[in-house]
């Protein structure tokens, strides 16, 4: 879109929509696509969700409030790992995890990744097997990493030299279990493959210029594998590469793979050492909107086994024990978020152009990844059936930024009023996770939903909560 000195908002065309977003049919109608498996409208026009209706979810638990389809959640992890049968299948916790979201992955079989201690604390209190953990992060101190190798955790994720002379330190002195005995520890090495996905820039996580992993290129990649081989007590895995998220196109896949095993090969050849494992990463896409076209697990599967296995032939080395990371696509759709209507506004702008503002009870609070990542949502009313025609609004939240925005371009219907319920699909990823306190907001409730029954998962803050660590406030 062209820039504008006013900003992007009053760029040429941006009053418009997007070229992608049509006019709906039907503004009541749900696409199938953009929501979980078990969502639909009732006769009356109400969203249900796991044979929840959200107008009685809000009516007990208040707004807003994100809806968390158990069923679907569940039907994600399984086609993950059944289509992947032949892999090591890591739940990418940093979407979204809670003590119940792990049970569920540990129930339907999946690997946890985890990237902080307190993810970790989540992942062994909810008495997560710490052999089917993967601890990633790229500043892991030593306290976090004598936590890790104290707990048994899988394996961990390397991400700089300082970190492989910590574990190595911790592992050859002991230190994790007492003076005089020496422990172990499983490690991968993460690479940077150069390879630049089609992604925004803040979740591509594979070119050079960024803080995760070693560079192959530069040949760090190779000193660190050499350095985690020579290291008594070290466990090398193998190697471990991730492109970045929301990626509809294995093609990056396919370069980063052919990358990653050029320097498995050369690591055989020079070091003579046979890496067991390779880890392709996650960030595989969801629907956020119509334009969206994610692949799904089968597919995937397909391509990235046969990316694999081609390049496996070419080097003459042994396909190795493959793992990936998904988070996002498991957990993205089975999550919409429930707001309240609080005002609807038509505000008039050049040339007689007229934007309808949706102000809703929620914001960047809940859900700040249309300001961070210039993310795009849909919505749909939520509590009845509207017999408006569709007019293009933007959905915005109720905190004191002009950035606050949660949808930024959608067909609303003209009547909509304040009071009325509009509810966001494919909110389960990364909106819980990366939930503020901004403006003192209290984080809303996970409420999760299945057969007729809504079950808090994470109550919904209190102004007790939100002052807990006020010293100031305990006087």
């Amino acid at each position: 879109m062209p820039s504008h000195e006013a900003g992007w908002a009053h760029a040429a065309g941006a009053l418009d929509g997007p070229s992608w977003l049509r006019p709906p049919g039907d503004v009541n109608a749900l696409v199938p696509l953009l929501w979980s498996s078990t969502a639909r409208k009732t006769d009356d026009g109400a969203l249900e969700v796991g044979g929840v209706d959200v107008r009685d979810l809000v009516a007990e638990h208040g707004s807003p409030a994100y809806v968390l389809d158990e069923a679907d959640f569940r039907s994600r992890a399984r086609g993950f790992r059944e289509a992947f049968a032949d892999y090591d299948v890591y739940y990418a916790g940093k979407a979204f995890l809670c003590t119940t979201v792990a049970r569920w992955v540990a129930e339907e079989g999946l690997c946890l990744d985890v990237c902080s201690p307190g993810e970790l604390t989540v992942a062994l209190r909810a008495g997560f097997d710490p052999a089917r953990i993967g601890y990633h992060g790229n500043n892991k101190t030593m306290p976090e990493l004598r936590r890790a190798v104290e707990a048994g955790v899988g394996r961990i994720v390397v991400d700089s030299f300082t970190e492989l002379d910590r574990l190595a330190e911790l592992v050859s002195t002991g230190s994790t279990t007492g003076a005089g005995t020496t422990t172990s520890a499983s490690v991968m090495i993460r690479v940077t493959a150069g390879v630049e996905a089609h992604t925004h820039e803040y979740i591509a996580t594979a070119h050079e210029d960024q803080k995760f992993g070693f560079s192959i290129t530069s040949g760090d990649a190779f000193e660190a594998v050499r350095r985690a081989q020579e290291a008594p007590g070290l466990n090398l895995l193998g190697l471990h590469s991730h492109i970045g998220s929301q990626i509809f196109d294995t093609s990056g896949f396919e370069v980063a793979a052919r990358r990653v095993l050029t320097l498995h090969a050369r690591v055989s050849d020079e070091l003579g050492v046979d890496m067991p494992e390779l880890d392709l990463g996650g960030g595989f896409g969801i629907a956020y909107t119509t334009q969206d076209d994610p692949s799904d697990p089968a597919q995937l599967a397909t391509e990235l086994t046969k990316i694999v296995e081609h390049e496996c032939r070419a080097f003459d080395v042994p396909v190795p024990t493959l793992s990936i990371e998904p988070g996002r696509a498991v957990v993205g759709p089975a999550m919409c978020t429930v707001y309240e209507v609080g005002t609807v506004k038509r505000v008039e702008l050049d040339a007689g152009a007229v934007r309808t503002y949706v102000s809703v009870d929620g914001g960047m609070s809940d859900n700040i990844r249309t300001a961070l990542y210039d993310a795009d949502y849909s919505c749909t009313i939520a509590s009845r059936r509207s017999d408006g025609e569709p007019v293009l609004g933007r959905v915005v939240g109720k905190h004191c930024e002009a950035g606050d925005i949660v949808v930024k371009d959608e067909f609303v219907p003209s009547d909509l009023a304040p009071g009325d319920l509009l509810a966001i699909p494919g909110t389960g990823a990364y909106c819980r996770s990366l939930a503020s306190n901004y403006n003192h907001a209290l984080r809303p409730p996970v409420i999760g939903v299945a057969d007729g029954t809504a079950t808090v998962v994470l109550r919904r803050e209190t102004e007790d909560d939100l002052l807990a660590t006020d010293v100031g406030a305990q006087a």
